[in-house]
């Protein structure tokens, strides 16, 4: 076996910011990636996809944003650019298309399987995020063999689905653009609507997610946040950063012609089940946005910055009798794309570190086992640990952990 002062576990944003770090401290380490870096975004968004947050959020350690556009959202081939370049410059020590088949420890040295070859660590950083298996409920299994069906990760754009209605289940981030992307290029779109929340895009002349930055939403603590840890298992807001940046309001899309309906309870005979639950959804994502808007009322306030006047939100379209079913064929639905998530797989993880659920428990991403540690999962730390924003705080932080600890090492050898 090889052996290195630490293995990390994933070459993605999260991986390789903890390598920027660890090069920093002069800590040898290997990076094993199962693909390439950046493949989630180059495999696993639509052609259409862009940033939700600006671009000034992009802060990779030691590579801030380096375009033009800092206000503006970077598209897929964009995000790809910003990724491949961190490469170049940080020059990182990777292994790619390698998977880890299995992680242990035995004694105080972890062992890592890998389809190229059984690698030892004193320390390990598992940086594969928390995206792992694609989420297709099983009531799929009853639609009728005649409709494609399509996960969110799968789905590229409009012309590759048959001619048709497209049904879209789920009103998350992707559900909500994906269904935009499709009503964009002219297909009847029929969108089973749940709990996500929205959030406005801009706001008293800033993008919203400026004043919220400025409030220090960003930088606030799990610990800190009013639901605790409960907030890892919360939906993100809705909105786009399409064409520039705009809001992602349901109700305009109703009035556009896209049929909105609850969630989507079994399927019978061709027929869905739907739930009554399409108005209070709609009033919940509304009430979301409009707390949004209330707090930067408030924080502009107590700040006394002079900003500009927006009148209130007023509800455009409200649904009327919702029917409890819907005939597919009568529709004329012929694809069904699930935006309906993803599941954690940490089951190769020997290491007695998970909760319950599978969920890997950590203070900061530091596991109670020591020597191990995650990192580039939503919430880690802070909203933006899973996201190009906050990553770098994160890996900054286990690298300062891994350097204390390595110190140990060698002093107690």
């Amino acid at each position: 076996m090889t052996h290195y002062p630490v293995i990390v576990i994933g070459g993605g944003q999260a991986g390789l910011s903890m390598s920027y770090y660890l090069q920093q401290a002069g800590i040898g380490h290997l990076i094993l990636e199962k693909h390439a870096p950046g493949h989630a975004w180059r495999t696993e968004r639509w052609d259409n996809f862009c940033l939700v947050t600006p671009n000034w959020q992009c802060q990779l350690p030691g590579f801030p944003y380096p375009g033009g556009d800092p206000f503006g959202f970077m598209k897929k081939d964009e995000i790809l650019g910003y990724i491949d370049a961190y490469v170049a410059l940080i020059e990182p020590p990777l292994l790619t298309g390698v998977t880890v088949t299995a992680l242990r420890r035995e004694g105080g040295t972890y062992v890592v399987e890998s389809t190229a070859g059984t690698y030892s660590a004193d320390q390990v950083v598992v940086a594969v995020g928390g995206y792992h298996i694609a989420n297709i409920p099983r009531v799929g299994e009853r639609l009728p063999e005649t409709v494609l069906q399509v996960h969110s990760s799968h789905y590229r754009n409009a012309a590759a689905l048959p001619e048709g209605a497209v049904l879209v289940v789920g009103s998350g981030q992707s559900g909500c653009q994906i269904a935009e992307d499709l009503h964009l290029e002219g297909r009847q779109v029929h969108l089973c609507v749940g709990s996500a929340p929205r959030s406005p895009r801009r706001y008293r002349g800033r993008d919203a997610v400026e004043w919220l930055c400025d409030m220090g939403h960003y930088d606030m603590p799990v610990d800190r946040h009013p639901l605790g840890e409960k907030v890892r298992g919360k939906a993100n807001h809705y909105l786009t950063g399409r064409d520039g940046g705009r809001e992602i309001d349901l109700r305009r899309f109703a009035l556009q012609g896209m049929r909105l309906h609850g969630r989507l309870r079994g399927v019978d005979n061709g027929r869905l089940l739907l739930g009554d639950d399409l108005a209070a959804n709609l009033d919940a994502a509304d009430a979301a946005y409009m707390r949004i808007r209330a707090g930067i009322d408030a924080y502009l306030a107590e700040q006394g910055i002079a900003a500009p006047e927006e009148p209130p939100y007023v509800p455009p379209w409200q649904p009327e009798a919702v029917a409890a079913e819907l005939d597919l064929a009568a529709a004329g639905i012929t694809s069904v794309i699930w935006a309906t998530g993803f599941r954690s797989n940490f089951t190769w993880v020997e290491v007695p570190v998970f909760d319950g659920k599978g969920y890997p428990t950590h203070r900061r991403g530091v596991s109670a086992v020591p020597g191990l540690y995650f990192l580039g999962l939503p919430w880690l730390y802070t909203w933006g640990s899973g996201r190009f924003s906050g990553v770098a705080r994160d890996a900054g932080h286990i690298a300062e952990v891994i350097a204390g600890a390595l110190g140990a090492l060698r002093q107690s050898a």
